[in-house]
């Protein structure tokens, strides 16, 4: 049975670093269904390495959402073998701790910490796509047709895109 003191103490750990959402790592998960896959370390060299007891194991294996991920990454691991880019998905989810801290730490410098902000916006697909969506905002077509080996050879036709609300209306012909 876990104390009050034992889910204290997680509680106070998940006040302090704002990308612990949860009391375990995406590493870890990813390391206990490598396990569980007989492709890694043994449970023991696993709890070392991540510091965790025979308890936080319990605890963890109570949670769905640690044991939807171990199972997601083992279905991975067994469709696809351990691939590179796995194990770069796994270590990027534990660099964005790393990422949070250097942003909110007083003595990085501004080009780093701008440089860190602008890196986790790409990879959270968070950029803009075009500059047409970014200038327009509402979308719209723009068809480009070249009819000729010059520049000026070619005809665009652009237009806005139109709400419909009464699709009925318009198959009648309203």
């Amino acid at each position: 049975m876990l104390t009050v003191a034992y889910r204290s103490h997680y509680s106070q750990v998940m006040d302090t670093l704002p990308l612990h959402h949860t009391k375990w790592s995406d590493r870890l998960a990813f390391d206990i269904a490598l396990t569980l896959e007989g492709s890694g370390e043994t449970l023991q060299e696993v709890m070392a390495r991540h510091k965790i007891s025979a308890n936080d194991i319990i605890f963890f294996n109570a949670d769905p959402v640690f044991l939807k991920k171990v199972e997601h990454y083992r279905d991975e691991v067994r469709e696809k073998g351990i691939t590179f880019k796995l194990k770069a998905r796994a270590q990027a989810e534990e660099l964005l701790t790393t990422s949070w801290m250097l942003i909110h730490d007083p003595a990085v410098s501004p080009a780093v910490k701008a440089d860190l902000i602008k890196s986790t916006v790409k990879w959270g697909g968070l950029e803009p796509k075009t500059d047409a969506v970014v200038e327009g905002g509402g979308g719209g077509v723009r068809i480009t047709i070249n009819l000729g080996p010059n520049p000026q050879d070619a005809r665009t036709i652009e237009a806005d895109t139109t709400e419909v609300t009464d699709v009925a209306a318009i198959e009648s012909g309203q």
